[in-house]
């Protein structure tokens, strides 16, 4: 187990994405620290560390200042599914991990927040089932807006009949009118952003923008 009261002490930048959401959610909530969701060292920043990639994740980790708004790279436009704004504190990160930490001590709290999502490789009626698995816990209810980053590779399993991912977008995050964006280079994706996790941000569905409003290094 973690030493949380150590951890607490002796705050490090912790970056990551994937695996690394319950650990991201530990030290959210239990340190109250701010987390960093972007590269891992292995996979992202060792071969082709792109340019994008890399002054996001620059810039998140040294920024003295507010991030502002974060953009996509040119060409990839970040989209709205439920319009209006909102704001609070982003927390979240994969939906599978984000999943399986229900009925835990280790449980998200979306309470108030600004909910981070993606995933990769999942047929899409796993990602319906892990969705109203959040949705019956209340998750969306209680949060005030979501991000829906990349969700690579999340393919309906029988194609000629099975949902999109779109369709199951609609189902289920757009009956819970909160404030929400989809295509966010967040995620399994290159390139991605770096994104603060624990800080006070604002979603905006009308202009499909989100804003880092809080300085993550001051936390």
């Amino acid at each position: 187990m973690l030493d949380y009261d150590n951890i607490r002490k002796n705050p490090k930048i912790f970056l990551g994405y994937s695996d690394i959401t319950a650990i991201h959610i530990a030290l959210n909530q239990i340190c109250n620290l701010v987390t960093f969701h972007g590269p891992m060292t292995v996979s992202d920043m060792i071969d082709d560390f792109d340019s994008f990639s890399k002054e996001s994740y620059l810039k998140a980790i040294t920024s003295t200042e507010p991030l502002g708004n974060l953009s996509n790279p040119s060409g990839v436009e970040i989209k709205s599914l439920n319009p209006g704004t909102a704001q609070g504190k982003i927390v979240g990160g994969n939906l599978s991990l984000i999943a399986s930490t229900m009925g835990t001590p280790f449980e998200i709290n979306t309470k108030g927040k600004i909910l981070l999502i993606e995933d990769i490789g999942e047929y899409t009626y796993a990602i319906d089932r892990m969705l109203t698995q959040l949705k019956l816990a209340g998750k969306f209810e209680d949060c005030n807006g979501i991000i829906l980053g990349d969700f690579r590779d999340c393919e309906p399993e029988h194609k000629d009949y099975g949902l999109s991912l779109m369709q199951v977008f609609k189902d289920i995050i757009v009956p819970a009118n909160k404030p929400t964006i989809y295509n966010v280079m967040a995620g399994h994706c290159n390139p991605k952003l770096t994104i603060p996790l624990g800080v006070e941000a604002q979603v905006n569905g009308d202009n499909c923008s989100v804003a880092i409003i809080e300085n993550a290094l001051n936390k």
